[in-house]
């Protein structure tokens, strides 16, 4: 089967741009979320000329067993006479074909080398040469090119002198996504770009999930958060730039889901506090890191379970009735807002659940009390919370079109259908700005800010309606018009026929601070069968596609993906399913 598409990458490297060519360099920064790639350059020796490069690998047809490719390496260090550009493949590639340069391969393990013509490179000055080849399997993008044995990195050579300056320190807005960048996870957009069609993706902006105290630093050799902010700052360039950080670690973790229980016990509040919150503020205090602004979205699926999860609701599990009990999930959310927000360019965002979750009356105002009893414990106060996320890692979709919670058929309100049960809100939109108002009811800032989570709503492909149901019955009505097509709205677990949604943006609605794809796509919310890990992650028969249900999806079959790894571990299957099914399509 044909395929066409246009991949455009260029590669930098992870250290601070030189102020000789400081605009330059951070135009080619810029565009690292492409990439997925970073590298360290290495010493020239004593007297030579020092090199510097800049590549530009762009992909520029693709078809069953072949593409075609245009590369441009740009001089940024001292002039050269003659250049070699080395890369190697990740698959099986072979080159057939070249234009414009002398190419060999062995391997995987290509070398390029200028023709009569265009070996001379100035600084500042490009040579482009393209080739054919043959494939198959995936195509990845090359992680690392040399040029005449240094590794290209969008930096000039050791003869610039680094920059002194102190980063700007940036002012306290209303919106951290107003007039910003926001930061792409160079991992995240390598795993996206790898994938066949995923580079119309790739350089969307997703969240950086802290989700063990190892992360911190980097786990099996990937990046910490130092290096996320250190990459930030280089994407951020002379504009403002917002990066995005998942706090999840509580003691308990998800108490009422374990696929994603985490590596802390109920009662390790105090290792929760020094080991994973305290190494975190004191890295964000970094005046280093003065000039970002940083948005952290704290304890994704914990306070809402203290209300829904808990006896004597039928759906309570023994350890929310822990966690309840011992009060540390509140004392967790406050402590972590209390020192996050105690550094001035951090935007505390607590999770609010979503309308599937806290919409019907039981739950929404007694969840509303719980996040402000969170945000008050532990020294906190409403100050902390810049504003609230809703719907992060879930489903639900963005905004019904064809029906309202108003609607009638035939008489009977559409609130009596199985589908919606008696919800006051019938899609994310909806409820986020009415728990806003809810949450500044009861004492929170006026000005407070909602975050929607749209990673995985889109819902679009062959499936989507065009239009109302049938008028024939409320149910026939709601299933034939909802975009939604899950099997039950208690079903979270990767959904089959889901696809990505609204592209991240700021201030899209009223009340609304950004659209935001927290979640990042093609990364697993759970393992369809156990599997041994050192994560602490459990099995949790809602990521099992042969489960039939529990009370709290109303006993209906689980709707997930099979063949699924742990959670946060790369899902291609799933990444393929949110391409197909995009909406607004790709």
């Amino acid at each position: 089967m044909s395929r066409t598409s246009t991949t455009s990458v260029t590669h930098t490297t992870p250290q601070p741009p030189p102020r000789r060519r400081r605009t330059a360099v951070l135009a080619a920064c810029t565009l690292i979320a492409t990439a997925g790639a970073t590298a360290t350059a290495l010493s020239s020796p004593a007297g030579a000329a020092a090199p510097g490069c800049k590549v530009d690998y762009a992909v520029t047809s693709q078809w069953s067993n072949g593409f075609g490719a245009n590369v441009t390496v740009t001089n940024t260090g001292d002039p050269v006479g003659n250049w070699t550009l080395e890369w190697s493949f990740g698959g099986d590639q072979k080159v057939t074909q070249h234009w414009n340069a002398g190419i060999t391969q062995s391997g995987a393990a290509v070398t390029a080398k200028n023709v009569s013509w265009n070996g001379s490179l100035a600084t500042g000055a490009s040579a482009t040469f393209g080739f054919n080849a043959s494939y198959s399997g995936t195509n990845a993008v090359p992680a690392t090119f040399k040029l005449n044995g240094v590794v290209c990195n969008g930096a000039t050579g050791p003869t610039d002198p680094p920059p002194t300056d102190p980063p700007p320190v940036g002012d306290r807005v209303d919106n951290p996504y107003a007039g910003a960048k926001v930061y792409v996870n160079p991992e995240w957009s390598a795993k996206a770009a790898a994938e066949p069609g995923g580079t119309k993706v790739s350089n969307q902006p997703t969240g950086v999930w802290l989700d063990r105290i190892a992360a911190i630093n980097g786990v099996n050799g990937g990046m910490g958060l130092r290096d996320h902010l250190d990459e930030a700052l280089r994407q951020k360039g002379n504009g403002e730039l917002a990066i995005q950080l998942v706090i999840y670690n509580l003691p308990g973790r998800d108490c009422a889901a374990l696929a994603s229980n985490g590596e802390l016990g109920p009662t390790e509040i105090d290792r929760y506090k020094t080991e994973y919150i305290d190494p975190i503020a004191q890295i964000l205090a970094d005046p280093k890191y003065a000039g970002l602004r940083i948005v952290t979205t704290v304890e994704i699926d914990s306070l809402p379970n203290l209300v829904t999860n808990v006896t004597p609701r039928p759906t309570a599990t023994p350890n929310c009735d822990v966690m309840k009990a011992n009060g540390n999930y509140v004392k967790g959310v406050g402590y972590a807002l209390a020192k996050l927000g105690a550094v001035k360019n951090v935007y505390n965002y607590v999770d609010a659940g979503h309308h599937g979750w806290l919409g019907w009356d039981d739950n929404f105002g007694a969840s509303a009390q719980i996040f402000k009893q969170a945000a008050t414990a532990e020294g906190s106060t409403v100050a902390n919370v810049h504003g609230f996320i809703v719907n992060t890692a879930n489903y639900s979709a963005l905004k019904e079109d064809h029906f309202t919670v108003n609607d009638t058929v035939n008489g009977q309100s559409v609130r009596t259908s199985k589908w919606i049960d008696w919800n006051r809100y019938t899609d994310e939109l909806s409820y986020a700005q009415a728990m806003r108002n809810e949450l500044v009811r009861i004492g929170f800032d006026p000005k407070l800010g909602m975050l929607i989570d749209t990673s995985r709503n889109g819902w679009g492909g062959t499936a989507r309606p065009s239009g109302p149901g049938a008028t024939t019955s409320v149910d026939a009505y709601v299933d034939g018009g909802r975009y939604d097509r899950r099997i039950h709205l208690g079903n979270w677990c990767n959904q089959a026929g889901a696809g990505l949604g609204e592209r991240p943006r700021a201030n899209p609605e009223p009340g609304i601070d950004a659209y935001v794809w927290m979640k990042p796509p093609g990364e697993s919310d759970g393992s369809s069968k156990p599997i041994p890990n050192t994560e602490g992650k459990g099995f949790d028969r809602m990521c099992d596609p042969t489960y039939p249900g529990n009370p709290r999806n109303n006993n209906n079959m689980s709707g997930a993906l099979p063949d699924a790894p742990i959670s946060g571990h790369w899902f291609s299957a799933q990444f393929q399913e949110l391409l197909k099914n995009a909406h607004p399509a790709l």
